[in-house]
C-alpha cells in the first residue's frame, strides 16, 4: 500500500531563547500534544490532591458535616412541626414571630448545648471506640480463631448429622411437593 503524504511546512526555531514562551503561551520546543498532556497530568494531580484532602479522616469536613446522611431524620423546619389548617388560623404576626422564634431558639440552643457537651462527648466516644477496637483486635478475634481451630471436629460432626438426618427429610418433602400441580380454569 502506498501512502501519499502531502508535504507540510514545518517551522523549526533554533534560536537560543532559553525556556521562554512564545506569544501563544507555549514553549516553542514542545509540541502542542506534549503541552496538552502535561496540562491534563497537572489537572489529574490537582484532582487527586483535592480528593485526598477531602477524604482525610483527620481533617474535619467543614462544609459537608453529614456526608453519609446519618442524621437525615433531623432535618426539621417550622412547617414540619407546626402547621395550621385552613379552617383555623392565627394572626399573621403571631405566625411570623412564632416561626422566627422557633428557628432562632432551635439554632442557638443547639449551638449552646453543643459548645458545652460536644467536646466531652467526643472525647468519651473516642475513648469508647478505641477501647472497643482494641478489645476486638487483641481479644475477640484471637479467641474466635482459637475456638474455630479447636472445634473443627464439631463442625464436621454437625455437618454429618445434618447430612444423615435432616437432608433426607427435605429431599423426601421436595419429591412429594414436585408431584403437586395446579391448574386454573375459568368458569
Amino acid at each position: 500500500m502506498m501512502r501519499s503524504a502531502a508535504p507540510a511546512d514545518i517551522e523549526i526555531d533554533l534560536g537560543d531563547d532559553g525556556d521562554s514562551e512564545d506569544s501563544t503561551g507555549q514553549q516553542p520546543w514542545k509540541t502542542q500534544l506534549e503541552t496538552v498532556m502535561e496540562e491534563e497530568e497537572e489537572e489529574e494531580e490537582d484532582e487527586e490532591e483535592d480528593m485526598i484532602s477531602t477524604q482525610s479522616d483527620t481533617r474535619p469536613l467543614i462544609n459537608e458535616r453529614d456526608p453519609r446522611e446519618l442524621n437525615e431524620c433531623l432535618k426539621v423546619s417550622f412547617e414540619d412541626v407546626i402547621a395550621e389548617p385552613l379552617s383555623v388560623r392565627s394572626g399573621d404576626r403571631v405566625w411570623f414571630w412564632s416561626n422566627a422564634l422557633f428557628e432562632v431558639s432551635r439554632v442557638w440552643i443547639y449551638r449552646i448545648v453543643t459548645a458545652v457537651l460536644a467536646v466531652p462527648f467526643s472525647v468519651i466516644a473516642g475513648c469508647l471506640f478505641a477501647l472497643l477496637t482494641c478489645l476486638h483486635i487483641w481479644l475477640l478475634t484471637p479467641c474466635v480463631k482459637v475456638i474455630f481451630m479447636n472445634t473443627n471436629w464439631l463442625q464436621m460432626l454437625w455437618s454429618s448429622i445434618l447430612d444423615i438426618f435432616v437432608l433426607p427429610v427435605y429431599h423426601s418433602a421436595s419429591r412429594c411437593c414436585t408431584s403437586i400441580s395446579v391448574q386454573l380454569t375459568q368458569e
